[in-house]
């Protein structure tokens, strides 16, 4: 195992025995401190060293892990025997740990990365990084050393997954090695220098339990969802940015069956099904030469040979949504996806104007009735006033009445107007069932989830 998988593990005792630090303390304290001056003299004589054995090989990835995990240890040894400085075991293990970071992690995210109590990671500039925790942003006292230092890092991270940043493409999507999914900007479109963001996810994904603990929805209405899916019911998740929308997802594709074969189609790979026969395709950008582009469009189409049974498309957000109806209504009964819209009925709207995208001249009419032949359920998701995730609405579109989409709900959330209550609200059922009239939809009644 390379040294950069343990350090993503917060592995200390395979990491050489360095104690990951971050796990000192049973309290998140928001406020980091920043290395002291001999600590980055430190750094900097390490990194001289390294430079002056590897070259530019030192971050071009083409030395092998273990190989550079070498040359680094040896580096570190060197520079603080030189030093001659007087340190505790605690106080050397805290430098080592720092310095490997700076190397071969993410240099001052790598801490915040370890965390599991971080949720976001948002690098606004080299000397400006805000954290997520709880639903809570808080600005830490953690910096690169320079813009150089943050370019290098996005520049690492973006190289991974097979990607490049530069000024003719300044804006990419990646993951890291853990899934955590990365969205990165630099200049010329970036103002003030470079921007990171690091949507965090858990090693251990969400389960129903988990949603159902946390408040996100109640038993029962996840008790109907499950039925929903098991039934092969088509379902749009919709929320804002930061929603949860991927994490309810994630859970309810967990309810697919062991016996299906699954498509999972993203833009960067997140979702973690559990399932055996499970294929991933992830969309790619243009290359250096402005080829080689795929789209999701292009995989939508691509999965309807893959003899799907199920389809499950991470977000819908251009005209792929054209393609995404056509298999819905094309016997690809069961697919899951999101979109990014405030309620249920914007959803529609939404992927109204998504087919529009597709630049055929096809009337509106015609569009609304493939999405009421193609959309069964709506599951509307909202982040509350507390930073809590809230299943808000579950709705069922339920037919066509001249040009209008008619939906009905079958949950709604009961919003708490104390304005000094911690407490948002709650998901009731309207009591209405569902409308049923849809005859390749199950009739699925029995319910694990509580298993």
């Amino acid at each position: 195992m390379s040294l950069s998988q343990r350090l993503g593990q917060g592995d200390s005792e395979n990491a050489k025995s360095f104690p990951d630090l971050s796990k000192l303390s049973e309290e998140l304290n928001p406020r980091y401190e920043q290395p002291t001056t001999s600590d980055n003299s430190i750094k900097n004589q390490v990194l001289e060293t390294l430079i002056q054995s590897l070259g530019q090989q030192l971050y071009s990835g083409q030395v092998e892990e273990e190989v550079l995990e070498q040359h680094v240890y040896e580096a570190i040894a060197s520079v603080i025997s030189a030093s001659q400085r007087s340190l505790t075991s605690y106080d050397r293990a805290e430098l080592v740990q720092n310095i490997v970071d700076e190397i071969l992690g993410l240099g001052p995210l790598q801490t915040l990365l370890r965390n599991p109590d971080i949720t976001e990671v948002m690098v606004n500039r080299f000397d400006r990084i805000f954290i997520e925790v709880k639903g809570r942003i808080t600005q830490t006292d953690l910096k690169f050393s320079s813009e150089e230092h943050l370019r290098r890092t996005i520049e690492r991270i973006v190289g991974q997954v097979g990607r490049r940043i530069d000024e003719s493409s300044p804006m990419v999507d990646a993951r890291l090695v853990d899934g955590s999914r990365v969205n990165a900007v630099v200049p010329p479109i970036a103002l003030d220098g470079s921007s990171l963001t690091i949507r965090k996810f858990s090693q251990d994904p969400f389960t129903v339990k988990d949603l159902i603990a946390t408040g996100t929805v109640s038993i029962d209405a996840m008790q109907l969802l499950e039925n929903c899916v098991a039934g092969k019911f088509n379902v749009v998740i919709s929320g804002g940015t930061g929603s949860g929308k991927t994490t309810t997802l994630n859970v309810l594709s967990s309810f697919i069956g062991k016996d299906e074969r699954i498509i999972t189609i993203e833009d960067a790979a997140e979702l973690q099904l559990s399932q055996p026969h499970v294929v991933r395709m992830e969309s790619r950008p243009v290359n250096t030469e402005g080829k080689g582009q795929v789209t999701i469009r292009d995989l939508v189409r691509n999965s309807l040979r893959m003899r799907p049974d199920r389809i499950v498309i991470g977000e819908v957000r251009d005209a792929a949504a054209l393609d995404m109806l056509q298999a819905m209504n094309t016997g690809h009964e069961g697919s899951l996806t999101t979109v990014h819209a405030n309620t249920s009925r914007d959803a529609l709207t939404r992927i109204e104007t998504m087919v529009l995208m597709a630049g055929m001249d096809l009337p509106v009419e015609f569009i609304r009735q493939q999405i009421v032949e193609a959309i069964d359920v709506i599951v509307q998701q909202n982040r509350m006033r507390d930073g809590s995730r809230r299943i808000t609405q579950i709705s069922e579109v339920v037919g066509l009445e001249g040009s209008v989409i008619q939906m009905q709900d079958i949950y709604t959330f009961r919003y708490n107007d104390d304005p000094a209550s911690k407490h948002p609200g709650e998901l009731i059922s309207t009591g209405i069932p569902f409308h049923n009239n849809n005859p390749r939809r199950g009739n699925s009644s029995s319910s694990s989830i509580l298993r």
